[in-house]
């Protein structure tokens, strides 16, 4: 991984992220609202029904943007913004509040509330508490109070996989590949067995016979994923080198698509929040082959430390300098393009 360290996670652009961060959870409008209402009364202001995850635009990027400043604690943890961090994760992450949020999803109308996307960001803030726990005191005081809300979400998601028949392979909030990949982290934090092996059982299924996946339908005009690469990250996760290895050269699109995969994508209007996902895809990509990369065939291997690099050059300055459609959720994606332990 030493070729992909020519664009790295610095202090200042750590710095630059934090500060978005802090300022994206404490935001509460714009704020998109995704609630079913069961009646004539049944609204309320966003920072009421989600104390904790009510700013940020909507309630999945808070919690990513919350995983952000832990994630950053950890890379850097005197970091001048560190204070800042500590007392605002402090501020935030309330036992009363997370009750308030775990009390949300126990509706009977809000079963499938931020599935899987938010499912797998919330699995995955709690995988990073978990880990953070081991270097940072503080952090357990964090840990146990979101263990609640994440113990919830995944039963949910245990019982969800039992019946899921069919995976989402759409590159947008309803991926299915991605979510399992969040999610894994946080089975191997908690040492949730039954939650890994259902991962790991539905991946195969879903996933395992999979053949020349047909990259060149790729990106939708609003995609903030590659469902395809994103796919490959969670088998790499779920099966041993050969066996990857197998894999990989019966899924693998021809020489011709997997160009499409290999070029960043251009972003025709950044204002636009749907067109905006287009600058994920390129950090989200990116993230993909970082995790790929040591896994694949030896003559793969340099395109894809340049697809990483290209990719980076192409969208990192929208994750703090760019439109608050962007800003208030790609410094995630780029700390995982930058950043991601390979194998973790």
């Amino acid at each position: 991984m030493a070729a992909m360290a020519r664009i790295a996670l610095d202090r200042e652009t750590a710095g630059s992220f934090a500060r978005v961060a802090l300022e994206n959870v404490v935001r509460r409008y714009p704020y998109k609202v995704d609630h079913m209402m069961t009646g004539p009364d049944d609204l309320s202001a966003p920072a009421e029904l989600h104390p904790v995850f009510g700013g940020s635009y909507d309630w999945h990027s808070s919690v990513h943007m919350h995983w952000l400043l832990v994630r950053l604690l950890e890379l850097w943890p005197d970091l001048a913004e560190a204070p800042r961090i500590r007392a605002t994760l402090d501020a935030q992450l309330q036992p009363a509040a997370i009750e308030t949020e775990l009390a949300y999803f126990r509706r009977p109308s809000s079963r499938t509330f931020e599935r899987p996307y938010g499912w797998g960001w919330m699995l995955r803030l709690q995988a990073e508490l978990l880990t953070a726990t081991r270097t940072d005191p503080q952090a357990l005081r964090w840990a146990d109070a979101c263990a609640p809300l994440a113990a919830h979400i995944a039963d949910q998601l245990l019982s969800y996989l039992d019946v899921a028949d069919f995976p989402v392979r759409t590159g947008t909030h309803f991926n299915s590949a991605f979510a399992l990949v969040m999610a894994l982290a946080y089975a191997r934090a908690d040492q949730h067995i039954a939650l890994r092996r259902a991962i790991v059982r539905r991946a195969h299924r879903w996933f395992g016979h999979d053949q020349r996946y047909p990259a060149r339908y790729e990106p939708g005009g609003d995609e903030f994923l590659s469902g395809g690469l994103v796919e490959a990250v969670l088998m790499h996760a779920v099966m041993d080198g050969c066996a990857f290895a197998e894999w990989w050269e019966v899924f693998a699109p021809g020489k011709a698509e997997l160009a499409n995969w290999l070029t960043p994508v251009e972003v025709a209007d950044r204002s636009d929040p749907k067109m905006s996902h287009l600058d994920g895809l390129n950090l989200s990509r990116a993230w993909c082959w970082r995790m790929l990369e040591p896994a694949l065939p030896e003559p793969l291997r340099p395109l894809a430390i340049r697809a990483w690099s290209d990719h980076l050059e192409a969208s990192l300055p929208q994750a703090a300098g760019g439109h608050y459609v962007a800003t208030h959720w790609l410094a995630s994606f780029a700390v995982l393009a930058l950043a991601e332990p390979v194998g973790g």
